[in-house]
């Protein structure tokens, strides 16, 4: 089926499902699958961001969902099943980064971390796991981060949680391995999103120094020393997604301008 470019669109037919797609990296891959021709359920916890990423495209769909509940992701995923097909496509986005040192990180600031972060990936994929019957295929991947390959200092629940959602690709391509399901990791470095722009009103406080220079700050973390831009990550998961990928399986992506 042609788009208006002439292109082919490679995911017509296809239903995919993009935790936290209201904003940052997960609204890039849910537009970029709407683009190639998938039906795109997209959630979160805010319906206002989740409608507003909605009206670009008919092949969006919103879907109020928290993570953090389990009766919401069980019940939201099988219900969009029911109204747009199994869900094909999966991306575990939604997540949380805070920090802070670890002599002051709570029990509750841990456990927050890791029902998020951890627990969300695990019932998302469990959930959409089970719309699929078994000759579909699939493509699973989650969002990760250079966090997930090494350490950061006063983000240790953060760093924890992205080590572990690694873990649980590379455990879920072993057992799925007979089925024509892929499952990865992609690895952003620090991307320029609300999510990093949150973090510089601190630096410009803590540090004496201008936007730029709080900007700077950040961008040291990867290795080319700027911030990413979303459309990096969202190739990266594209790639992922196509037929081109259907032998890369249980695999960490690291984007980060370097090696890490």
């Amino acid at each position: 089926m042609p788009n208006n470019g002439g292109q082919v669109m490679e995911h017509a037919g296809k239903h995919a499902l993009i935790t936290g797609g209201g904003t940052g990296i997960g609204e890039g891959i849910a537009l970029a699958l709407a683009h190639a021709g998938a039906e795109v359920t997209i959630t979160g916890r805010r319906a206002d961001q989740l409608a507003r990423v909605a009206a670009s495209s008919p092949r969006l769909h919103a879907l109020v969902m928290d993570v953090d509940d389990e009766a919401s992701v069980r019940d939201g995923i099988a219900a969009a099943a029911a109204v747009r097909g199994p869900i094909q496509i999966c991306v575990a986005n939604a997540g949380i980064a805070e920090g802070g040192p670890f002599e002051k990180t709570s029990l509750a600031d841990w456990r927050r971390t890791m029902t998020t972060n951890l627990d969300g990936v695990f019932l998302t994929f469990q959930a959409a796991l089970a719309t699929l019957a078994p000759e579909d295929t699939g493509r699973m991947i989650v969002i990760s981060s250079i966090a997930g390959v090494r350490g950061l200092k006063n983000a240790i629940p953060y760093t924890v949680t992205k080590h572990g959602v690694i873990g649980l690709i590379r455990g879920l391509s072993e057992e799925f391995m007979r089925r024509p399901i892929t499952f990865n990791a992609l690895c952003p470095g620090y991307v320029d999103t609300a999510i990093v722009r949150n973090q510089l009103p601190g630096l410009i406080t803590r540090f004496g120094v201008d936007e730029q220079g709080a900007i700077d700050m950040v961008a040291k973390g990867n290795r080319h020393r700027r911030l990413l831009a979303v459309d990096e990550t969202t190739g990266a998961a594209m790639w992922l997604c196509s037929d081109a990928a259907r032998s890369v399986n249980g695999q960490t992506i690291q984007i980060s301008g370097g090696q890490v």
